[in-house]
């Protein structure tokens, strides 16, 4: 069995929330994800972000996992491993 661990669970908001942080080369909002206990991450996505649109409307999980090439192999990806 491969080894997931929980780290985020990401939420789109139109919402601007306390703390958040604009990232200007994807150009989105976002609060930390361990700003609260349950490792919510609010994301807010203005016209101007260019990211797909599947990620400005539903929620996703974020797992860290020990291979992603192991976990995205013959897998769709619609956006790469990435650091805001």
């Amino acid at each position: 069995m491969r080894n997931w661990n929980f780290h985020h669970l990401g939420i789109p908001t139109k919402e601007i929330k306390e703390g958040e942080s604009y990232h200007p080369k994807y150009k989105f909002y976002s609060t930390p994800f361990g700003a609260n206990r349950y490792r919510i991450q609010w994301l807010r996505f203005p016209k101007e972000c260019e990211l797909p649109e599947i990620l400005k409307h539903v929620p996703h999980l974020a797992f860290r996992v020990e291979s992603i090439d192991i976990e995205i192999k013959n897998k769709k990806v619609i956006l790469g491993p990435w650091e805001p």
